[in-house]
């Protein structure tokens, strides 16, 4: 059981430095330059219609349909910029839908991950793996880990006070000098502790 007493917690206290952001991920994708252009042609590229929180990150606004063995979730959205590999990013409740066994993972361990048809405007992929839940994170600024005395890949906890108060536990910390100051959690994780726009959790680092 939690030493912490989460109602306790004062989210809006900013002299608490471990008080975070956290921003909600919906259900999106990423994909690399060759599925890029299979999807939307020859010579395609992404089209940014929204800065993200972490720098160099942003919505596009090319969407395409994400096939599974039961069903199909229509325009989901490309985030970019491309990478080296397809990644296909959803909450459970979204891999119900499509049938999809889908694994919790970190972003980028797709070895084994089950895989989906992606449909575009101009052809389709068939990705033999590339499914995940992405494990909820937190990123932090070289500079933020210094000030919290957290290092890259260390586990944290996350603490939420509110209509639902809880914890997650097992974050792991990305300490990057490219990163932002933001935690990420699914839309489901969202639900679960009724957060919205704007919510905030206290970081404590694990154990």
């Amino acid at each position: 059981m939690s030493a912490i007493d989460v109602n306790a917690i004062d989210l809006n206290d900013s002299n608490n430095p471990y008080i975070v952001p956290v921003g909600i991920s919906n259900r999106h994708l990423h994909v690399s330059q060759e599925h890029l252009e299979q999807l939307f042609g020859a010579g395609a590229t992404l089209t940014n219609i929204k800065d993200l929180t972490q720098p160099g990150q942003y919505a596009c606004d090319e969407c395409v349909n994400v096939v599974g063995p039961k069903g199909m979730i229509e325009k989901m959205r490309i985030l970019g910029p491309v990478r080296p590999q397809t990644q296909v990013e959803v909450a459970q409740t979204d891999a119900r839908k499509l049938g999809i066994k889908a694994l919790l993972r970190n972003s980028g361990d797709l070895a084994g991950s089950p895989g989906c048809v992606l449909v575009g405007p101009k052809g389709y992929v068939v990705l033999s793996e590339g499914v995940i839940i992405a494990n909820p994170h937190v990123h932090l600024h070289t500079s933020d880990g210094e000030r919290l005395h957290i290092q890259d890949k260390e586990l944290v906890d996350l603490y939420f006070s509110g209509a639902k108060s809880g914890a997650i536990f097992n974050i792991i910390a990305r300490v990057h000098p490219e990163f932002a100051l933001d935690v990420h959690v699914d839309t489901d994780e969202a639900n679960t502790y009724q957060l919205g726009n704007n919510a905030k959790a206290l970081l404590v680092k694990h154990g």
